[in-house]
C-alpha cells in the first residue's frame, strides 16, 4: 500500500490486482505541466483548476487494497489526470456493454477508422462539427443499417509535428469505431473497403477519397495460441483486446504536450485544442450498445463521476475499516500519506 522512506515519510503506492501500480504521481506531474501551459496561454481559470486537480486523495482500505473514496477532479478537457480516469471508466463501461451484447445476440466485431485530410488549427472546430453531422448521415445509410447492430465511436485529434511533412503543424481529426455486426456481415452483407470509402466520402461531401481502415477484431500477438482454446473463450479474448484498444480516451496528453517544458508550439496546441474541444462530445454509443448502456444505468464517462471508474462496490468502499489520505507534496513531487 505504501513505501516507508528513510525520513519517515510514507509515499502512496496504489497497487492493482495484477501487481502494477497506478500512476498517480506521473499523471499529477503531467497535469501540473499542462496547467503551466494553460497559464502561459492566458487560460488562467482552467490553469488554477488543473493545478488543484487531485491534490488530495481519500481512500478506503479494504483487504489490503485501496479504493478511492473522495477527490476533486478539475474536468478540464485536456487534463491528463482527468483523461486517465475517463479512459479507465470508458474501458470498464465498454467491457460490461460488450459482454452483455454477446450474451444477448450472436455478434461479430470490427474496427473502423474514418479520416479526413489534416486541417489548420483555425479550421479544426468546424471540421469536427462537420464530421459529427456526417457520421449521423453515414450511420443511416442502408448498407450500414443492414449489417451494424451497434457501435462505440470516439473522435481523436492528433497534431503533425514532422517538420519535413507538407502537413506540418496541422491537425488530424478522425473517428475510431468499434462496430457490432451480424454474422452475415462476412458473407452476404459484406461491405468492401471501397464501399466504406465511398460512403464516408458521400457523408462528408468530399472531393477526394478519404483514408478508411476496416478490420476484423483480432487478438494481439501476446495472446495464447487461440487455436487450442474453446471458441467462446477465443472470441472473449479477441474482444477484450479490441475493447482496450478502442476505449482509450481520445485526448492523450502526449499528443498535446511534447517534452517536459513549456514551449511556444505546445502553448499553440493547447489553445487550438482547448477551443476546438470545448463543449464537444468525443464519444458516443449507437444502436444495441446505446440501449445496453442505458439499461445498465451507466453514467457519463466524459463528464460524470471520475472517482468510481471501475468495479468498485459502493458499499464495500463505504464500509472500509480504515481511511487513508494522500496529499500532493510540492517539494517531493509525490503523494504523501497523512
Amino acid at each position: 500500500m505504501c513505501i516507508q522512506k528513510d525520513n519517515n515519510i510514507n509515499i502512496l503506492r496504489d497497487t492493482r490486482a495484477n501487481g502494477k501500480d497506478r500512476d498517480w504521481k506521473g499523471k499529477k506531474k503531467r497535469s501540473l505541466l499542462m496547467a503551466e501551459h494553460y497559464g502561459e496561454a492566458g487560460l488562467n481559470k482552467k490553469a488554477e483548476r488543473m493545478e488543484q486537480c487531485a491534490d488530495t486523495l481519500l481512500f478506503k482500505k479494504s483487504a489490503e487494497k485501496l479504493k478511492l473514496f473522495q477527490a476533486y477532479f478539475c474536468k478540464v478537457r485536456l487534463c491528463p489526470m482527468c483523461n486517465w480516469r475517463r479512459s479507465l471508466k470508458i474501458a470498464f463501461h465498454n467491457k460490461q456493454i460488450v459482454e452483455a451484447a454477446n450474451e444477448r445476440e450472436n455478434l461479430k466485431w470490427i474496427f473502423l477508422t474514418l479520416t479526413v485530410r489534416n486541417v489548420e488549427g483555425s479550421e479544426l472546430k468546424n471540421t469536427m462539427d462537420v464530421m459529427t453531422k456526417a457520421w449521423n448521415n453515414f450511420s443511416r445509410y442502408a448498407a450500414f443499417k443492414k449489417s451494424v447492430k451497434g457501435y462505440f465511436r470516439a473522435m481523436e485529434v492528433t497534431k503533425n509535428r514532422e517538420k519535413e511533412s507538407e502537413w506540418y503543424a496541422t491537425y488530424h481529426p478522425h473517428f475510431h469505431v468499434l462496430l457490432a455486426v451480424k454474422p452475415s456481415f462476412f458473407t452476404k452483407d459484406y461491405i468492401k473497403q471501397a464501399e466504406w470509402i465511398a460512403m464516408w466520402r458521400k457523408a462528408m461531401k468530399l472531393d477526394y477519397d478519404p483514408i478508411v481502415h476496416v478490420q476484423r477484431v483480432k487478438a494481439k500477438k501476446e495472446s495464447p495460441d487461440l487455436n487450442e482454446i474453446e471458441q467462446d473463450v477465443k472470441r472473449a479474448v479477441e474482444e477484450q483486446n479490441a475493447i482496450l484498444e478502442v476505449s482509450k480516451y481520445p485526448v492523450k496528453d502526449s499528443d498535446v504536450i511534447v517534452g517536459n517544458s513549456v514551449t511556444t508550439d505546445n502553448v499553440e496546441t493547447v489553445l487550438d485544442l482547448d477551443n476546438a474541444l470545448a463543449y464537444k462530445r468525443l464519444i458516443a454509443y449507437g444502436g444495441l450498445l446505446k440501449e445496453i448502456h442505458k439499461e445498465l444505468n451507466l453514467d457519463d464517462a466524459e463528464d460524470g463521476d471520475l472517482i468510481r471508474v471501475g468495479e468498485e462496490n459502493a458499499d464495500e468502499i463505504a464500509n472500509g475499516a480504515i481511511e487513508v489520505m494522500a496529499y500532493w507534496h510540492v517539494g517531493l513531487k509525490n503523494y504523501v500519506l497523512k
